[in-house]
């Protein structure tokens, strides 16, 4: 039972760390053995996630933890609220638009030299332009630099050569290129994801150095893992080269948490009510919808793998308060729920009154709400109704909205063309402390069914520890030039086969795959990757075909790990 100490092999840990609450679970052969959760100290990250830790170990057991997978707003927190570390953009955009449409930030500068799409020089660089554009961003008190060049996942020579030259002339400076961060086609997503991670990278490697050493000071023989945007994890030391893959790991954990629950192959909205905003994303009979241009962070689109999920400024510790003698809901949260000890009404009191949950001190989340009902000229009855009635509102403006969204997915249009009949949603799955008081009422106003599981309140956490752990891996073969390239890490080698076609580029892919595996620890996975890219193009010079070209991606997909078969 929760709560009781109990000596069971191969236990997995997942924490969750929210806007308002961090949760824990210990989970194990089919059974969550404990849950806990703690109000999430914003100022102290990593002291939340260690308190809930220790919980979790002091009541369940520490040696028999196989597994600890952690889920962080760090990297999330860092981009959103500008607190990422001061960054140098250095780009090679070549020819084509001018440089001002690849101006990010302020402190972005160019650099004359250029590939063309086959990853020949068509441009060299000016190595005293390049001393002077170090120069400029040395002078300017920034450490960290970000390269990226037009096709250098083709041919990154420039931005090695920009990297060597910086290290030369200032070896205290960091820098990453795109190529290794990124070895995709799509120009500006991939300098804005190198110039995300240049930007994250430090103050992610301070957080990964602590919580190792305190995850390894109470759990030495545990491997620690970190949930990616995608729904699948990778190891904290993996982490380090790639902290922005782990930006919304909070919305991936409510997807994988909603699949955790309920593993039938059925069309669903997740929808995870926080304490500070709602996480909403579709299932497609069992599986998760994607993003297919990206995360899209502050605007820009990335070539981060990433659930389609729309996060709204609406929780069950949002504000409700009368401005102007109109009700308003949220988007502020100044504290928990009236009746938990906070100082103001929230969505949480209205329905703790609505529909009796006796949560907490009732007459504190009564006391609260009539004060605004009397200003508002409204009985408490009629009060709390208006701001269910708001909240539901919202939410399901939200999914048609995203709806919106969604029908332009390739999965969600897919389905319509294997069907042949519009998208057709059956429930609405509800996680998070709030869900059960919200989420009937927005299913039955939807016309679909509800569902929610007595661990909805924990299930982020749970998703993050049976999640599994995820790998991609993109070559881009030139025949002509007997040459392949690709990532992750800058892959690149010869290719010796003369007659070479695309299955031969997808067996290269799955070998580079493996290889990347077994150097990860991932090899038990590496069998069931899948083909998710594969395009070949025929370069022809006056009459004749001089060569290929050949893209393949494969990958090791998101889901759970190969034990878990539901939770009892």
């Amino acid at each position: 039972m929760p709560g009781e100490r109990q000596e069971v092999n191969n236990m997995l840990i997942g924490i969750d760390v929210g806007g308002t609450y961090t949760d824990g679970v210990l989970f194990s052969e089919g059974s969550v053995l404990l849950s806990v959760k703690h109000p999430t100290d914003e100022n102290d990250l990593e002291g939340t996630l260690l308190s809930v830790l220790d919980e979790l170990l002091a009541r369940g057991g520490a040696k028999d933890v196989r597994r600890i997978v952690l889920s962080t707003t760090l990297v999330t927190n860092l981009l959103a609220t500008g607190r990422g570390e001061r960054t140098a953009l250095i780009l090679l955009p070549g020819s084509g638009l001018p440089f001002s449409a690849y101006r990010i930030s302020s402190d972005t500068y160019f650099l004359k030299g250029g590939m063309d799409f086959r990853g020949r020089e068509i441009e060299p660089l000016d190595v005293k332009e390049v001393e002077e554009v170090l120069r400029k961003v040395h002078d300017s008190g920034i450490e960290r630099v970000a390269v990226a060049g037009k096709f250098s996942n083709r041919n990154d020579a420039h931005e090695r050569m920009v990297k060597d030259r910086l290290a030369s002339l200032y070896p205290h400076m960091d820098v990453c290129t795109s190529n290794e961060i990124a070895g995709r086609l799509n120009f500006p997503r991939r300098a804005v994801t190198c110039y995300y991670t240049a930007m994250t990278m430090r103050e992610w490697n301070r957080f990964a150095d602590s919580i190792e050493a305190a995850i390894r000071a109470r759990v030495p023989r545990s491997d620690v893992h970190i949930l990616k945007a995608d729904g699948g994890t990778t190891t904290l030391e993996a982490s380090r080269k790639r902290p922005c893959e782990t930006v919304f790991s909070g919305p991936a954990a409510s997807t994988m948490g909603t699949m955790a629950l309920s593993l039938e192959s059925l069309n669903a909205v997740s929808v995870d009510i926080g304490g500070t905003t709602s996480d909403i994303s579709l299932v497609i009979e069992g599986a998760p919808l994607y993003a297919s241009k990206g995360a899209l962070i502050n605007g820009h689109l990335t070539h981060i793998n990433a659930f389609a999920v729309r996060s709204i400024p609406l929780g069950g510790d949002s504000r409700v308060y009368d401005e102007s003698g109109e009700l308003r809901v949220g988007p502020m949260r100044l504290g928990p729920a009236a009746c938990l000890g906070g100082s103001e009404p929230t969505v949480t009191d209205a329905f703790n009154l609505l529909n009796g949950l006796r949560l907490g001190d009732t007459d504190a989340s009564r006391e609260k709400l009539e004060s605004v009902a009397r200003r508002l000229g409204t009985s408490l009855a009629e009060l709390c109704q208006k701001v269910a009635d708001e909240v539901v509102d919202r939410l399901e403006r939200n999914i048609e909205e995203m709806f919106g969204l969604w029908e332009d997915e390739p999965a969600y249009k897919v389905w319509e063309v294997v069907h042949r009949r519009k998208f057709e949603l059956h429930r609405v799955i509800g996680i998070g402390a709030a869900a059960p008081a919200i989420v009937p009422m927005l299913a039955k106003r939807m016309g679909v069914e509800h569902f929610l599981h007595r661990y909805s309140p924990v299930a982020n956490a749970l998703g993050a520890a049976v999640a599994r752990p995820t790998l991609a891996v993109e070559v881009h073969v030139d025949t002509a030039r007997r040459t392949y390239t690709g990532s992750p890490g800058g892959l690149r080698g010869a290719v010796e086969k003369r007659s070479f076609q695309l299955e031969d580029a997808k067996e290269l892919a799955l070998n580079c795959l493996k290889e990347a595996s077994r150097e990860r620890g991932l090899a038990d996975y590496a069998d069931e990757a899948h083909v998710y890219l594969e395009e070949q193009f025929n370069m022809i010079r006056g009459w004749e075909q001089e060569g290929k070209l050949f893209d393949v991606g494969i990958q090791i997909a998101p889901g759970f790990i190969h034990e878990y078969k539901g939770v009892a």
